[in-house]
């Protein structure tokens, strides 16, 4: 009798386990169709809006060189696997509360803060390969023209990436510890060269800067009307031109160019 009853119950477990189960894949499948044609018209509209040659342009170029996608593909890709988390949720919640569940719902919170963190990112990217153009198209000529831009361009991008890590909130304390580590290493550095007779040498070349910024000003005047004059005739231009000194090649074409001018 008891042998009957046990069969009985194990019966009725897998008769109403089927319909559930039956429903998990039916929603997978739909949902992973869904999430394959959500992906293919982002990458298509993505390309049609030139989406890849605004990145580009951002300064995102070097970091998707060794990648067999691009920008346009990635963000597609990534659609597509947010899609799937609340397909996967939704496929796993016909079978009622489980861990898998909430651990599903505990990622899905989680994504708008990876989105506004890669936004922050390609934004702070897209700015300081802006500021670099521009620095080296109005200052290429001087002598600290480059090294000012990339001094420039590094700042923001990490100020961009810190900013990231804390929307993420990971490595928060690691964070700020490197950064107070690196304006303490700074401090201390600056301490013990004046400390340890360094003020002389220091004196001496703060001098000979000084005498090298005063022979470069009306340099730098001169490129500042100059970059300031093809602005107002085309500004559309000098913004183009700009965005495209962030790659080393351009911005030797475009010195040696404005050497040949002059």
């Amino acid at each position: 009798m008891d042998i009957k009853q046990s069969f009985e119950d194990a019966l009725t477990s897998v008769v109403e386990f089927l319909p559930k189960l039956i429903g998990f894949l039916v929603i997978l499948i739909v949902g992973y169709i869904i999430a394959k044609i959500i992906a293919k018209v982002i990458a298509k509209v993505l390309q049609k809006v030139g989406f890849d040659n605004a990145v580009e342009r951002g300064g995102i170029k070097k970091a998707l060189d060794k990648s067999q996608y691009d920008a346009s593909d990635i963000l597609a890709k990534i659609v597509f696997y947010a899609v799937m988390l609340f397909v996967l949720s939704t496929a796993f919640g016909v079978f009622g509360q489980n861990p898998i569940s909430d651990y599903l719902a505990a990622i899905i919170g989680y994504l708008p803060k990876v989105f506004v963190a890669i936004l922050i990112v390609v934004i702070a990217s897209a700015i300081a390969a802006g500021a670099k153009g521009l620095i080296q198209n109005s200052l290429g000529g001087l002598s600290y023209g480059k090294v000012l831009a990339n001094v420039v361009s590094v700042l923001i991008l990490a100020l961009g990436i810190i900013a990231a890590l804390d929307q993420l909130q990971i490595a928060q304390n690691v964070v700020n510890g490197l950064l107070y580590a690196s304006l303490a290493a700074i401090v201390g550095v600056v301490i013990v060269a004046v400390g340890g007779g360094g003020i002389q040498p220091m004196q001496q070349r703060w001098e000979r800067g000084m005498q090298r910024l005063d022979e470069e000003a009306p340099q730098v005047k001169a490129h500042a009307a100059e970059a300031r004059e093809q602005a107002k005739r085309d500004p559309k231009g000098f913004a183009k031109e700009s965005a495209e000194q962030v790659t080393p090649s351009q911005s030797r074409g475009h010195r040696s160019a404005s050497s040949s001018n002059r």
